[in-house]
């Protein structure tokens, strides 16, 4: 498959959502105080130019303010999919702070004007004094939709988005407990790129602050059902004060262009 490495685009519109977060706090039922959190994954917010300062890796094509991972910005999707293994978060320095992060898998909201957006993944946050662990699927612009399956740090999770006719179907399974949850449900989004991302979500109507969650390794990627081969010019980090300080970097692509890494922080991880 050709695809476009084109560089960073215009400033993607946020899609303000709001929903009831539901969820295992360590492996328990989730705490009232969690609950009341609203949390929502939006389309790509680009930072604009000119370019921020970048990583260390230096050759990452785009910066953004809620995204970081491996985008293909142009083409024609009809399926992505992905691993990784559920992180652990760290406390933050003040334990009553909230802090959030998503990873997930998901065509469409890279590209400028596509508020778009079809995608599942989990989410691992800190609320309360506890950490907060969920799996879940969304539509834009319909609300997050969470997932019944009980997860867990060190959890290897396989999450697939395949086009049907005439619907899609998601699938998201737990490999390390046997678990899996799918849904089949429409989707009439452009389908022009496709991404494998580590996100600081929305909540309420403000990117909320990035919970340290380390490193996460995505694996075993594919896209229309074929190895992606990644390379480093698709990939891109979250900053904030316009690019001056960068919150999450990914690393280069594996060998084999189907892996990377992701990492808290400026300095690029090793690929997995």
């Amino acid at each position: 498959m050709r695809r476009s490495t084109a560089g960073p685009v215009g400033v993607a519109s946020l899609v303000l959502m709001t929903m009831t977060l539901l969820g295992s706090v360590g492996g328990g039922a989730i705490s009232s105080t969690a609950s009341a959190a609203s949390e929502s994954h939006a389309v790509r917010i680009a930072i604009p130019g000119p370019a921020g300062m970048r990583a260390s890796a230096g050759d990452q094509s785009w910066d953004s303010r809620n995204w970081s991972g491996y985008a293909i910005p142009s083409g024609d999707f009809t399926s992505v999919s992905g691993s990784w293994t559920v992180p652990t978060v760290n406390p933050p320095n003040r334990r009553r702070d909230r802090q959030f992060s998503s990873t997930w898998v998901g065509i469409d909201g890279y590209n400028v004007g596509d508020d778009n957006l079809i995608q599942a993944g989990t989410e691992q946050d800190w609320l309360g004094g506890a950490a907060s662990y969920q799996a879940w699927w969304e539509i834009l612009p319909a609300y997050e939709t969470p997932l019944t399956l009980a997860i867990h740090p060190g959890d290897v999770m396989d999450v697939t988005i395949t086009q049907g006719s005439p619907d899609w179907t998601i699938t998201v399974a737990d490999a390390s407990t046997g678990q899996s949850d799918s849904v089949r449900e429409p989707y009439s989004g452009p389908q022009s790129s496709a991404e494998w991302i580590q996100e600081a979500p929305t909540v309420g109507n403000r990117i909320a602050t990035l919970a340290n969650d380390g490193t996460v390794d995505f694996t075993n990627l594919t896209v229309n059902g074929a190895n992606p081969d990644l390379t480093i010019a698709e990939s891109g980090v979250m900053a904030k004060k316009g690019g001056r300080v960068i919150l999450s970097t990914p690393s280069q692509p594996s060998t084999a262009g189907n892996a990377f890494a992701v990492a808290f922080g400026s300095v690029p991880p090793s690929p997995p």
